[in-house]
């Protein structure tokens, strides 16, 4: 099985088939037409390596999360992030709340640290007073925020109390937020707004500018001293000048980003409650652009394969930790792309 969605190259080249792809979650809206602009303007600039220290592109980020720049490291997309955070840590135990994206587990042994699960309640909710009771010798705690693959938003008040919990015990707290600009009122919800040294915060353009083709992905942090330790490991330009054009444009783009805000607001209420008409599966509440979705008649290896005859590829999340082979993850698209899947879902589930 792929560890990831998305992948329809694969199926192209292994059977020819195209199918619409419901695995990989991207704003449907498609890339903003002001980086295709200053991409064009800027053309020149290409033939320039980047600013090694990319002062530019880091004070765009900070005035768009209302941080200070020498709060923020920038990547070769979140993954180069999160792997470098791995390595520069001081730590032998990493703990992650699951079941969430594989990569952390990943980065986490890769740079050799030893690795556990923390399980969500049977709902996917956290529990705080679990986890912190839960916790014995691991220094870092991995959640991510909105979580993937359940949709599951942690207010911020709930990460406030885990994060000076964690503080008490000189322990730190990576959130992966890749998802969180989907949230409603987002930017009176993220950790960005919380003062705590022990907390590192992970974000990417790849989901909500829909820019998986260009890899930026950047770390928010009041953690200097770490900070250094990733700059000191990291390779030199690792964000191409493209992406650096990217992050500059983009994240002034108000426009584009009011329309997403309004796109997703609207959409994932209406796929949800239709998705909720089925009897034949189990919708769980989202607060991003994906829903995570549990079939009671069916697997979801078989149902994968019959939803790519239907002309849909859905993301098979069996392999989620702690999630069985019923589990299937969906993208939220637009109204049309939505209502196609919604035929194509019952007419599989009919057969």
């Amino acid at each position: 099985m792929d560890l990831h969605g998305g992948n329809i190259y694969k199926l192209k080249r292994e059977k020819g088939i195209e199918v619409l792809d419901y695995s990989s979650n991207i704003n449907p809206l498609g890339v903003p037409e002001s980086f295709k602009e200053a991409v064009i303007k800027n053309f020149d600039s290409l033939e320039r390596y980047p600013d090694i220290d990319y002062a530019e592109l880091r004070e765009a980020i900070a005035k768009y999360n209302k941080c200070l720049v020498e709060n923020i490291v920038v990547g070769n997309g979140a993954t180069e992030v999160l792997f470098l955070y791995m390595k520069a840590i001081a730590a032998k135990k990493v703990l992650i709340i699951a079941p969430t994206f594989a990569e952390y587990e990943r980065a986490a042994r890769s740079a050799g640290r030893d690795v556990n699960f923390f399980p969500l309640s049977k709902d996917f909710s956290l529990n705080e007073n679990l986890l912190l009771d839960f916790i014995t010798d691991e220094e870092v705690v991995v959640m991510c925020n909105p979580n993937n693959p359940t949709g599951k938003f942690q207010s911020l008040d709930k990460i406030e109390r885990i994060a000076e919990a964690l503080e008490k015990k000189g322990k730190k707290l990576f959130i992966d937020e890749a998802f969180v600009e989907f949230v409603d009122d987002w930017q009176e919800k993220t950790a960005a707004l919380l003062q705590h040294k022990n907390i590192f915060i992970l974000r990417a353009l790849t989901k909500f500018f829909a820019l998986p083709g260009v890899r930026l992905g950047y770390g928010i942090t009041l953690d200097l001293e770490l900070l250094e330790k990733i700059k000191e490991i990291r390779e030199p330009w690792s964000v191409n000048g493209v992406a650096e054009i990217a992050g500059k444009t983009m994240l002034l783009d108000k426009k584009y980003i009011r329309d997403t805000e309004q796109w997703i607001k609207e959409e994932k209420i209406w796929f949800y409650e239709e998705l909720s008409k089925i009897k034949e599966i189990e919708v769980s509440p989202t607060e991003t652009n994906f829903i995570l979705v549990k079939l009671l008649k069916d697997n979801a290896k078989t149902f994968r394969k019959k939803m790519i005859e239907a002309g849909v590829l859905v993301r098979d999340a069996s392999n989620f930790m702690f999630l069985d082979e019923n589990y299937i993850r969906l993208a939220i698209k637009d109204r049309a792309k939505n209502q196609k899947v919604l035929d194509a879902l019952k007419k599989v589930i009919a057969r």
